[in-house]
């Protein structure tokens, strides 16, 4: 009924379902329906797929408790691959499944690929030493809980991506040093760099230093600074004079929200986004209405002006009912837009991914 009712897809999910049915390829127009599928999200127990799909330009695959032994067969056939995504997600994966099977499936990769996604759970890891084949990629986005599963990153630290421009350390980070190496031999082309965005808690100042040094086309970057570290933000937006937007954390050990804006006031060339995410829920280090204005009026002198998108997050907002405010330094063009919003994993990712 399914191939019946559509004459061709290009993009299919089948992520949620464990009871994708492999004789369904044989099904009257089946053939006819996935030919042509670019995009396609799955498990890992998907098998049979080769026979018909060719042309995939995007393969996301989830790793449950089964990987077949069609998946290989799938992967092998891919030409064309833009962007591959893997994530573990059964918590009970044997060591022969990550170190054997699921490095089969990434040496069949073609070197077509300009994003690569690796994210883990657990302690589970994907062999990073795999990653150096794919000279051509654009995104390199690396996604594990704990330290220890980075710990073949040692082998990827000099290895080459003369075309990457994104790099995104979502959670735990590999050792600093081998970290520095990469962005030593790879920093000049990024223009967008994200450390423990998911797990804020990856911050060293060798490594900020290493960005302000290795990586001055930036426009896009997210790290945590200590809060004895204000002098490394200010060596950033010196070296890093085409910044556009920046997430800087706040409260806790990082810095307080007030010495953030006052850095950014003075120091930014060409920002236009910040961020500002508290990591205290203690209401008296919350930035106030009162310093936030004065950020305005100091921001409304800033050269280049520039009109400032500005996001603050953090436990409690309820100190910042700033309707009057903003709309008033909107209409005089210092503020394009504001949001103050509770701190929320959800929420955040979603409204951070689209504001950043």
């Amino acid at each position: 009924m399914f191939a019946k009712q559509i004459s061709s897809l290009k993009q299919l999910d089948i992520s949620l379902t464990s009871s994708w049915q492999s004789n369904f390829i044989f099904c009257l127009g089946a053939k006819d329906c996935l030919e042509n599928l670019t995009k396609l999200y799955c498990r890992s127990s998907i098998d049979q797929l080769s026979q018909i799909c060719h042309n995939i330009s995007l393969l996301d695959i989830l790793v449950d408790s089964y990987i077949s032994n069609g998946l290989s067969d799938f992967i092998s056939v891919q030409k064309n691959l833009k962007y591959f995504v893997i994530t573990l997600s059964c918590y009970d994966l044997t060591d022969n499944e990550l170190t054997n099977i699921i490095p089969s499936l990434m040496i069949k990769l073609p070197n077509t690929l300009i994003k690569l996604d690796l994210n883990g759970r657990q302690q589970h890891y994907i062999s990073l030493s795999l990653v150096a084949n794919f000279s051509n990629l654009q995104e390199l986005v690396l996604s594990f809980g704990y330290r220890e599963c980075f710990e073949d990153f040692e082998k990827l630290q000099y290895a080459n991506f003369p075309k990457l421009q994104i790099l995104k350390i979502e959670k735990a980070c590999p050792r600093y040093k081998f970290l520095i190496n990469f962005l030593e031999n790879n920093g000049n082309n990024l223009k967008e760099i994200y450390i423990g965005d998911i797990r804020r808690g990856c911050s060293d100042n060798s490594l900020n230093l290493a960005i302000a040094k290795f990586c001055s086309n930036l426009r896009k970057l997210s790290t945590g600074i200590k809060i004895n570290e204000l002098e490394t933000l200010k060596i950033i937006f010196n070296s890093c004079q085409n910044l556009e937007s920046i997430n800087i954390w706040c409260g806790g050990e990082f810095l307080r929200e007030k010495d953030a804006l006052d850095t950014v006031v003075k120091y930014s060339q060409n920002v236009r986004k910040l961020i500002l995410y508290n990591q205290s829920d203690l209401q008296f280090k919350l930035l106030s209405k009162q310093q936030l204005e004065t950020f305005f009026i100091n921001w409304a002198n800033h050269k280049p002006q520039k009109s400032l998108s500005l996001m603050v997050v953090n436990y409690d907002t309820s100190n910042l009912d700033t309707n009057d405010m903003i709309n008033n330094y909107s209409e005089l063009g210092v503020i394009k837009e504001f949001h103050a919003i509770v701190q929320s994993h959800f929420v955040w990712t979603e409204m951070y991914n689209n504001f950043l």
